[in-house]
């Protein structure tokens, strides 16, 4: 479980990073990053809806793409808020897989200096 000051809770928070922050898009996942200069601390969102498996999957993506949002947190400057989106097949993933897209992606899309 990520601390709650490590978690985008609001839809509102959610739908100003998808709008106004920068998308990576790989086989699996995406990835919205948006840098917000207000913020202290590092926040992440996870979308993990019906079409990528049933409960059990979906419930199975969503603690590795927490466990390696933490991973993020450590090297993750505090200003940035993040998304990640789970699409079809990201369950059939093996955990080095799905992290190692992760964090393609999400290097990728810091290289591409998010907006402010």
């Amino acid at each position: 479980m990520l601390a709650r000051e490590n978690r985008l809770t609001s839809a509102a928070d959610f739908k100003s990073t998808m709008k106004q922050g920068q998308k990576q898009i790989s086989d699996h996942i995406i990835v919205y990053l948006k840098r917000d200069e207000a913020e202290p601390h590092a926040r992440f969102g996870f979308i993990v809806g019906k079409p990528v498996a049933g409960a059990v999957g979906r419930n199975l993506v969503k603690r590795r793409l927490r466990a390696i949002a933490r991973e993020l947190l450590l090297t993750n400057p505090a200003e940035y808020l993040t998304v990640v989106r789970a699409l079809p097949g990201a369950a059939e993933l093996d955990w080095n897989r799905l992290r190692e897209e992760v964090m393609t992606v999400f290097e990728k899309t810091m290289q591409r200096k998010p907006k402010v």
